[in-house]
């Protein structure tokens, strides 16, 4: 069955002249969890999901847990067995009922899943009954082998908040290799998805924006199909060598000038985000890596 594409993404689709190519691959979503998802999945130690607060802004979460804590507990539920982390905005998110989306990520294999749905349960173990599986390339993903500290960590602290990004925080976006994103169509619900490159692929402007490029992907437009409809969104930098948790919460657009899309290499396009919140919570993940792989598909 050809997967339904919302109008979003048919839009971003057409623009980029690969609707046809995005028909054929839309065949690999699942309306449930199909039996390899459900053999990966028990296998991770994070997940990403993606939430929205009842004001509209959108959050990207980092949930973690020893091997098992996600799994399908039938072929349409899938069951994410870690509490929300202190003071992040996804406990107040899981009502009953509202969407919410999940990637499941193997960064050693750079192998990933997303499933995306709606809360049948906010209780522990949190429940949530599927809408769409489907899995990704492992294009622009850096290796990385994740271990739990040993040493018994103390409880993260408390999250600083703040409307715009402090210089330190604006160093350590302009390094980064990897984000996490977050967005959401008012019908077909939330995703949570990834995007990678070089050390430097994101460029500050300033204080309150960040843009990225878009290279080329599966030619499905989730994200950036749900941005056309809906610009909130949210993204959260995981920094593996502390555990440290960056998450900003604000709107996108896509920028397709071919002029702007030329400054970063191997950009079709570039987006631009507007921070709206600052939340940055110091050791949050017990997962570590200090040494990595760079993804032989970042453009140089």
């Amino acid at each position: 069955m050809t997967h339904r594409f919302h109008e979003g993404e048919r839009a971003m689709q057409r623009r980029a002249g690969v609707a046809d190519t995005a028909d054929r691959v839309g065949g690999s979503i699942h309306p449930e969890i199909p039996p390899r998802a459900q053999a990966f999945l028990p296998e991770q130690s994070f997940a990403v999901l993606a939430s929205r607060a009842a004001a509209g802004r959108v959050w990207a979460s980092i949930v973690h847990g020893a091997p098992g804590f996600l799994r399908a507990s039938s072929a349409g539920v899938l069951e994410i067995d870690a509490a929300p982390l202190a003071g992040d905005p996804l406990a107040q998110n899981l009502a009953v009922g509202a969407p919410i989306g999940a990637l499941a990520i193997d960064l050693a294999t750079r192998r990933r899943m997303r499933v995306n749905g709606r809360v049948e349960r906010s209780s522990s173990p949190l429940r949530v009954a599927v809408d769409e599986c489907f899995a990704n390339c492992p294009k622009y993903i850096q290796q990385r082998e994740l271990v739990t500290e040993s040493r018994v960590a103390a409880p993260a602290a408390i999250p600083h908040q703040a409307p715009a990004l402090s210089l330190a925080q604006q160093l350590r976006i302009a390094r980064a290799d990897t984000l996490f994103i977050a967005s959401g169509h008012a019908a077909t619900g939330l995703d949570a998805s990834h995007r990678g490159g070089a050390p430097g692929f994101i460029e500050v402007l300033d204080e309150r924006r960040i843009a990225w490029p878009d290279y080329s992907g599966n030619s499905m437009f989730q994200t950036l199909g749900n941005l056309a409809s809906d610009p909130h969104a949210g993204i959260v930098f995981v920094d593996f060598a502390t555990g440290d948790l960056l998450q900003l919460s604000g709107r996108a657009r896509v920028d397709f000038d071919p002029a702007r899309a030329a400054l970063f290499p191997g950009a079709e396009r570039v987006v631009e985000f507007e921070i709206d919140a600052v939340r940055e919570t110091s050791g949050a993940v017990p997962l570590r890596s200090y040494e990595v792989g760079a993804s032989p598909f970042n453009p140089s």
